[in-house]
């Protein structure tokens, strides 16, 4: 199985701070440096990394070399990525001394996905293949129909969330991978028992599967028969920028690859431990030959449902 990654591309521009600036604020920033990033680059690399055979697709500007170079760097082809006269998006990145983030986002080049890049890029996959869609770029409804109308299996991480995500037809998404804020808007309920979040999403999506993902209390995978719960690999938190973004990677890398639900959830979790433990989203993704040596880590238990 192929996997298109049609998704942003973003130069992170991350400030260490002490507390995260408040209305009115001016702080100092600890120490600065530039990452390359945007959840579609982040989720393409772990996706690599877990071993998919994955083709990024998305818009750079001039100033883009380098996410081209650290895409291929790290296993992902990228001749189906196109140049834009925009500038490369970006995200400026507050980073607190628990590893907290706050991040605002320019969409750049990003904002320059046409439907007519989209329906060529879409010539090089068919039925069997997979579709791996944020809500980063333009065009995401779009994309999301001819997919399935190609016979691709859809993946969607609805992130950053927003009002644009009510006018997706989202019965097309085979494969929902959001956390509790994004699963709490599409299930349109205020509750925090993930269960609940999972059964509304159930009822709501009656033929998709469900990655809820809940930070330090685990992850469940829900489909129409079954749910599973994962725990969480305790971990130092230096950085969570791109917890997410790992974990959704290896676990669709798993799921492309043949893996069962549940070995693919304990790969994707213990890989987005590792993450965190380290500084930078993309640089901080390891590689599938660590994860596997570090499979034998006993999970830490978590209160849940």
């Amino acid at each position: 199985m192929k996997v298109l990654n049609l998704g942003s591309l973003n130069i992170d521009k991350t400030y260490i701070v002490e507390h995260f600036a408040e209305e009115g604020e001016t702080i100092q920033s600890e120490t600065y440096d530039e990452f390359c990033g945007g959840k579609g680059l982040n989720q393409s690399i772990a996706l690599a990394k877990a071993g998919a055979d994955v083709f990024h697709a998305g818009c750079v500007g001039s100033d883009g070399t380098v996410l081209l170079e650290t895409l291929q760097r790290a296993g992902v082809k990228t001749e189906l990525i196109c140049k834009s006269r925009e500038p490369s998006g970006h995200a400026i990145i507050q980073v607190n001394r628990d590893g907290q983030n706050k991040i605002i986002i320019f969409g750049g080049a990003n904002s320059d996905v046409s439907s007519e890049y989209i329906d060529q890029i879409l010539t090089h996959f068919a039925h069997g293949d997979m579709i791996l869609l944020q809500n980063e770029i333009s065009n995401v409804s779009y994309a999301m129909q001819k997919a399935k109308d190609r016979g691709l299996t859809v993946a969607f991480n609805p992130s950053p969330i927003n009002s644009s995500i009510e006018h997706y037809d989202l019965q097309k998404v085979d494969y929902f991978i959001l956390n509790e804020v994004e699963g709490r808007k599409l299930a349109d309920t205020h509750t925090e028992d993930a269960l609940e979040i999972l059964r509304k999403l159930r009822q709501k999506y009656t033929k998709a599967v469900f990655v809820l993902t809940l930070g330090d209390k685990g992850s469940y995978y829900a489909d129409e028969s079954d749910i599973l719960y994962q725990e969480i690999f305790p971990t130092e938190v230096i950085d969570t920028t791109g917890a997410g973004d790992t974990f959704t990677g290896y676990f669709l890398a798993g799921i492309a690859n043949g893996r069962p639900p549940q070995e693919a959830m304990r790969y994707a979790s213990l890989a987005s431990s590792i993450s965190v433990s380290r500084p930078g989203a993309s640089p901080s993704i390891p590689d599938c030959e660590e994860v596997r040596n570090r499979l034998t880590d006993k999970p830490r238990k978590a209160a849940h449902g």
